[in-house]
Parts: structure tokens; C-alpha cells; sequence
């Protein structure tokens, strides 16, 4: 379980290969961010990032998947990740 964030901040957890990529588990952001400016911003940190792994990823906010696709204007833009909410990373994955 990733600890509470600084206030004013929301946790991002990172699983599979996006925690490969970042080189971390877990990273506060500053809240509030509209959920539709998510990826844009976490590319802004980890240059690639978004075609390597966030556009096939799935996304929770607290622990619900929400639709990511760009230009869904019902859900991503409506949502605002808060102070003290939780976003997950999740990459497929495979098996052999």
C-alpha cells in the first residue's frame, strides 16, 4: 500500500512496465488535475512514456477504471483527480 501523499497532491502508482519506465513505484502530483490532462502531464516528466506504455495501459482513480480515449469529453473532462486520490498505471500483461 503506497502512503498518503503531501497535501495538495495525489498519488500515481506505477505497475509492470510503467514502473520500469518511470524508475519508480509510486510519485505524488500536484492536485487538483483534470483527469484528461493525466498523461499529458505525466509525458511531460518521462519523455516517450505515453507511446511506450500509457496508451495501452488501463487507469483506475481510486481503485475505479475510467476511459482514458482521447476525445471522450463525457468522462475524462468531467473528472478532477483531488487532493488525496489514488491513480494506477496498469500495463498489460503477458505470460508465457
Amino acid at each position: 500500500m503506497a502512503s498518503k501523499p503531501p497535501t495538495g497532491h495525489f498519488n500515481v502508482l506505477y505497475f509492470a512496465s510503467a514502473g520500469s519506465y518511470t524508475s519508480k513505484q509510486v510519485e505524488a502530483l500536484p492536485a487538483p488535475l483534470p483527469l484528461k490532462d493525466l498523461f499529458g502531464a505525466l509525458e511531460s516528466r518521462y519523455q516517450g512514456f505515453r507511446a511506450s506504455v500509457l496508451d495501452n495501459s488501463l487507469v483506475t482513480l481510486n481503485l475505479t477504471y475510467v476511459d482514458m480515449l482521447e476525445g471522450d469529453e463525457d468522462e475524462s473532462s468531467a473528472v478532477i483527480i483531488q487532493d488525496g486520490d489514488e491513480v494506477a498505471i496498469i500495463p498489460p500483461v503477458s505470460s508465457g
